[in-house]
This record gives structure tokens, C-alpha cells and sequence, in this order.
């Protein structure tokens, strides 16, 4: 069984920041590429931030230049700067993962990120 483990999540300010922490556990053989997406009610999931195994980044145009992904080992971060009220949402951790079997996506339950004064 694997796991994805999200934390970070809270209630922060408007312009203060958050890390988020995924930490993905069980049995694989590699990770392929990691991720953060985000929905806020009412709207789609949409994608925050990705890196890949060999540490290729792409980004939202939303948050280019205040958030940041990273990887170490198992677990992916992303830093959260300047946080805007419009960046409230639950935000996913999500893995596709080489288990040795061929490719399989995994997401977490998902972690609360709340922007307000």
C-alpha cells in the first residue's frame, strides 16, 4: 500500500507564508513526478506545481515567483510566499509512482490552506 501524507496546511495572512510537506510511503521503486494541485469551492482542481525525477519545474502562472517545489528523497514541498486570499483552497499531493509493475498516480487526502486577515 502506498501513502501520500500531507502537512502544512493552516490559516495564514494575507502576504505571510506556508510549506506544505507530501511525504509518499510504501512500496514503489521511483518516483516520476510529484505535484501540487489545488481546488477552492466552486471551482476545478487545477495544478499548482510539478517536478519531475530529474527535477524539471513547472508552475502555475498564478503563483510563478512565490511559490517554490521541492523534493527531497520521498517527500515534495512546496513554499508559499506573499499568499493572496485567492490562493485559499484544499490543496492535493499527487505521485505517479514506478512500482515495478509500470506507472500508477496516487493523491492525498488533501490539506486545508486558508488566506485571510
Amino acid at each position: 500500500q502506498v501513502q501520500l501524507v500531507e502537512s502544512g496546511g493552516g490559516l495564514v495572512q494575507p502576504g505571510g507564508s506556508l510549506r506544505l510537506s507530501c511525504a509518499a510511503s510504501g512500496s514503489f521503486f521511483r518516483i516520476t513526478i510529484m505535484g501540487w494541485y489545488r481546488q477552492a469551492p466552486g471551482n476545478q482542481r487545477e495544478v499548482v506545481a510539478t517536478i519531475t525525477s530529474g527535477g524539471s519545474t513547472n508552475y502555475a502562472d498564478s503563483v510563478k515567483g512565490r511559490f517554490t517545489i521541492s523534493r527531497d528523497k520521498n517527500t515534495v514541498y512546496v513554499q508559499m510566499n506573499s499568499l493572496k486570499p485567492e490562493d485559499t483552497a484544499v490543496y492535493y499531493c499527487n505521485a505517479i509512482l514506478d512500482r515495478g509493475l509500470g506507472l500508477r498516480n496516487y493523491w492525498g487526502q488533501g490539506t486545508q490552506v486558508t488566506v485571510s486577515s
